[in-house]
C-alpha cells in the first residue's frame, strides 16, 4: 500500500505539471483540507480558488524523495520556474483509501538564478 501512495503522489504532481485540474480534483477527498504557511485548514473549493495556477510558469520539477507509511507520506521536491526562480518544499499527505484527505506544506528556501532570495514575512 505504501508504493500505491507514492504512485498517487507522483500522479498528482504530473497532473499539476500538465495543468490537469480534473485529475487533481479527483485525487482529493470531498472533505480535503490544505495547510501552508499562508493557509490554515482551507477546504477544497478555497484551495482551488487561492492556489490553483496555470502551470506554464514551471520549467521543471524534481520529486526528490517520498516516504510513505500507514495513512501518511512525506515528499520533498524542487520546482524550477521558467524565470530562473526555484524553491524546495516538503509536504505531508494524509490519505483516506486511495485519495488525499490533507496536505500540509512546509516551505523551503527560494533561489533566483542560483542566489538565495530572502522571503518577506
Amino acid at each position: 500500500m505504501t508504493q500505491r501512495k507514492s504512485d498517487i503522489i507522483r500522479a498528482l504532481f504530473a497532473a499539476y505539471l500538465s495543468n490537469d485540474r480534473k485529475a487533481v480534483e479527483n485525487s482529493f477527498t470531498e472533505d480535503f483540507r490544505f495547510t501552508s504557511p499562508y493557509d490554515d485548514e482551507i477546504d477544497k473549493a478555497t484551495y482551488f480558488a487561492r492556489c490553483w495556477r496555470v502551470s506554464d510558469w514551471i520549467e521543471r520539477q524534481q520529486l526528490e524523495r517520498i516516504f510513505a507509511e500507514s495513512e501518511g507520506a512525506f515528499m520533498t521536491y524542487q520546482c524550477v520556474a521558467k524565470g530562473g526562480k526555484s524553491f524546495r518544499n516538503t509536504e505531508f499527505f494524509t490519505f483516506e483509501g486511495d485519495r488525499i484527505k490533507r496536505i500540509e506544506v512546509y516551505f523551503g528556501a527560494t533561489y533566483e538564478n542560483g542566489a538565495f532570495v530572502k522571503q518577506k514575512s
